[in-house]
């Protein structure tokens, strides 16, 4: 495998490779419980949200610079005393899938969260979804619940496992 670099992805090198692996997911599993592929347009709305929140998107690249898979994190729920938490998610490009590219994002997201003073990361997964579940767990995430038959795809229900990891910042957490 040729040499892999840790980036940080902006809409205009990594907006089509981001649309391209979430449409891949859309139409193809349950990591998305969307049913429609998403159009071009819709990225513009998806960095910006990224950029106003102070939220990273991580990516990691071939030697080539194409992107194999990303990882992000955003808004767990819209009220402010959840600000200390957040919801994250990572896609790997099918071709690139169990090579460790997941586990790797991952790892980059927690720091990444440690140093924004983030203190709880929630993952909700399709109940289904075991190697997702098996690598949140390698990391420290501990099951914080499932929502049964919340999703409704493929002809049948979807149940929602929340993962959850907390960290230990930010150092001085305060209301407001």
């Amino acid at each position: 495998m040729s040499k892999q670099v840790m980036v940080r992805c902006t809409f205009e090198r990594h907006a089509g490779a981001i649309l391209e692996i979430f449409n891949e997911a859309i139409l193809h599993s349950t990591a998305l419980y969307d049913y429609e592929p998403r159009p071009p347009e819709s990225m513009t709305g998806w960095f910006e949200a990224k950029r106003t929140g102070g939220f990273p998107v991580i990516g990691v690249e071939d030697g080539a610079g194409t992107l194999l898979g990303f990882g992000s994190y955003g808004v767990f729920r819209a009220w402010p005393a959840y600000k200390y938490t957040v919801e994250h998610s990572v896609y790997v490009h099918k071709e690139h899938r169990g090579r460790g590219l997941g586990r790797t994002l991952m790892r980059e997201l927690i720091a990444a969260a440690r140093q924004n003073g983030v203190h709880a990361m929630v993952g909700g997964i399709d109940a289904s979804n075991a190697g997702s579940i098996a690598l949140h767990e390698k990391l420290g995430f501990r099951h914080a619940g499932t929502l049964p038959q919340v999703g409704f795809k493929f002809g049948r229900w979807l149940d929602l496992a929340f993962y959850q990891l907390l960290l230990d910042t930010p150092a001085q957490p305060v209301d407001g």
